[in-house]
């Protein structure tokens, strides 16, 4: 049985949108700039997505500009951000200990730059709260940037409330809800966000397409210059079939999200309940504030790589941690921020379901996990120390 439990590191492309691809690939694909017929139908496409991906954010069409993806928006939002903060002379900013390396990378290259950046603790609860984010804030703040959802263990965070911390405070927010968009309902307006950032291929999707929310009064720099597409802050011909395709999957993921949600919750909740049974394991993640299809363990005495490359032997595609970082024999960053310690994070275990997966999948996936986890026990000397003695166990 083939099982692709990885939906956090991608997805597959739904029917809708790959069929909102196709004219825009055959017939529709001129040049969005052009003036002549063709190219004005293709504006009139982009627009029309523009519009969609705006009422499913619950803003205005104005305020979505399109992007590569979730790592270019997190940079030009947290950038742009920081240079209107310079401009007012304040160049601080908050984020968390577990961000995605697209916030985290930018901002260690905003520190080199003289900003000063606070990550917040996340061991509490594996969560941060609106409280620590009030806590935080000082008279030169410029930005809080918290993730809407993580990507690894699959903690919700509590954005209505810091987005209200923010705006009573007077500060920028932006969340990275790469992970959360086309899961959870999103209010940009009413959760107070001043910036976000979403991907196609996280809600099936294409890949290579993403945008970027930002609240009309917000001045936006450019980190691409070239022409004037999208209002002159993002150089380069539109990608109008991949636009297309996102628009079109961000509605059916919108328009099916409770349906979808009921199901995928129950698998995943499945899931949770069996691996549970394994000796010396742990659930990472908030056990109540998650996202609906994420489940994350951490099983003392073996190594991630191998507990992969075993399953994948039985069909099941899974993953270690962040699809960016499964190629590292470094412990995840995330896992080490809620605090588990080397020895455990290196035995880690990231499924991630959605609303294709079945429950006869559910049922090959903990009839083979417990199997591979006891076999890679019994070749591991590290487990061998636990059982006589020699070391203590963790979890």
């Amino acid at each position: 049985m083939f099982v692709y439990a990885d939906n956090a590191a991608t997805t597959k492309m739904s029917k809708t949108a790959i069929s909102a691809m196709t004219d825009y690939y055959e017939n529709i694909y001129a040049n969005p700039s052009s003036l002549h017929t063709a190219g004005q139908q293709a504006k009139e496409a982009l627009e029309d997505a523009r519009a969609r991906v705006a009422a499913c954010l619950g803003c205005e069409a104005r305020e979505i500009y399109f992007t590569s993806g979730g790592s270019e928006a997190d940079n030009q939002a947290i950038l742009s951000a920081a240079k209107l903060g310079a401009m007012k002379g304040k160049k601080h900013i908050i984020s968390t200990a577990f961000e995605h390396h697209a916030v985290l990378h930018t901002l260690n290259k905003l520190e080199k730059e003289g900003y000063e950046i606070t990550l917040l603790d996340v061991s509490q609860g594996h969560n941060v709260t609106a409280g620590q984010v009030a806590e935080a804030i000082r008279p030169d703040t410029c930005l809080v940037t918290c993730m809407y959802a993580n990507n690894e263990i699959g903690s919700v965070l509590p954005v209505a409330e810091i987005g209200k911390v923010c705006k009573e405070k007077g500060v920028l927010f932006h969340t990275d809800a790469v992970q959360a968009v086309g899961h959870l309902e999103i209010d940009v307006k009413k959760q107070n966000i001043d910036m976000l950032s979403l991907s196609g291929h996280k809600f099936h999707g294409p890949k290579g397409v993403g945008a970027l929310y930002v609240r009309r009064g917000v001045m936006l720099s450019n980190l691409i210059e070239g022409g004037a597409q999208e209002r002159g802050k993002r150089a380069g011909t539109e990608n109008i079939p991949g636009i297309r395709g996102l628009a079109a999957a961000l509605e059916e993921a919108c328009a099916n999200m409770e349906e979808n949600n009921k199901k995928v919750v129950a698998l995943r909740d499945k899931l949770i309940a069996g691996l549970s049974q394994i000796p010396h394991s742990a659930l990472n993640g908030d056990p109540v504030n998650r996202l609906p299809g994420n489940v994350s363990f951490c099983f003392e005495g073996i190594e991630g790589e191998s507990l992969l490359l075993m399953l994948d032997a039985l069909g099941i595609c899974a993953s270690s941690g962040s699809a960016c970082t499964s190629g590292s024999l470094d412990p995840s960053h995330v896992l080490l921020a809620i605090g588990r310690v080397h020895d455990v994070a290196h035995g880690s275990l990231r499924l991630s379901v959605c609303h294709y997966n079945t429950e006869e999948e559910i049922e090959h996936i903990l009839a083979c996990v417990p199997k591979v986890v006891q076999n890679l026990r019994n070749m591991s000397p590290v487990w061998r120390d636990l059982q006589t003695g020699k070391r203590e166990y963790i979890l």
